[in-house]
């Protein structure tokens, strides 16, 4: 109880910012593990998921898989994530996406580079390039989500879409695109320019980073 309260102070005077990850972590756990050293289980957490936001974007199932990580306590972390999500996509809806590219980046990088398998997301825009809804639009395996244009473009007309952004992740954590990844998004390009709706970019998301096939010229 004497290191909690310590850690709690040191949280309170400098800053949440000032705190290590393991230690930020160690707060988050002490919601949901009341007593006890919760240090080791937050070091463990970050060795096994390699980051803070790794931790945080685990399933629940691969959360429970470390020891010492029980439902209650996989689902308080998983609600600090969503709460992420939401908020990141707040800051999104409210400019258009042209002008809050490094928000869109942020967000879409912390909602799926953890992933353990690829799941294909669309953002649809409306005339102003606002966010319009973010849907998943087909989960996979560990290295292919089939996507299908008409399914794309179906949904795009349901919610009088004038833009589209692809998004999917790597898994591997590589975000470099596939052939696969460029001859899908020629398809969907192709399926929206006959309904005049544009794809603006398609971006892959890895635990390395985004790429964006507008800026590698594949688009």
């Amino acid at each position: 109880m004497g290191h909690r309260e310590r850690l709690r102070e040191r949280a309170g005077a400098g800053g949440l910012a000032a705190l290590p990850d393991y230690e930020l972590v160690e707060l988050l756990l002490f919601r949901s593990i009341p007593r006890g050293d919760v240090k080791p289980l937050a070091k463990a957490l970050l060795a096994r998921f390699g980051s803070v936001g790794g931790v945080l974007g685990a399933p629940i199932a691969e959360l429970t898989s470390v020891k010492g990580v029980g439902e209650a306590v996989a689902l308080d972390l998983k609600l600090v994530h969503e709460a992420m999500l939401r908020v990141g996509r707040e800051q999104v809806k409210k400019r258009t996406v042209i002008t809050s590219w490094s928000q869109l980046l942020a967000y879409v990088k912390a909602a799926i580079a953890h992933e353990p398998r690829e799941q294909f997301r669309v953002l649809f825009l409306d005339r102003k390039n606002q966010l319009i809804a973010d849907e998943v639009m087909n989960h996979g395996t560990v290295d292919h989500a089939p996507v299908y244009p008409r399914e794309v473009m179906r949904r795009a007309l349901e919610l009088s879409a004038s833009a589209l952004i692809l998004v999917h992740n790597h898994p591997s954590g590589d975000p470099t695109p596939s052939s696969a990844d460029v001859d899908t998004t020629r398809q969907i390009v192709e399926a929206g320019r006959t309904l005049r709706i544009s794809v603006h970019d398609h971006l892959v998301v890895g635990r390395d980073g985004v790429a964006s096939f507008r800026s590698l010229g594949l688009m």
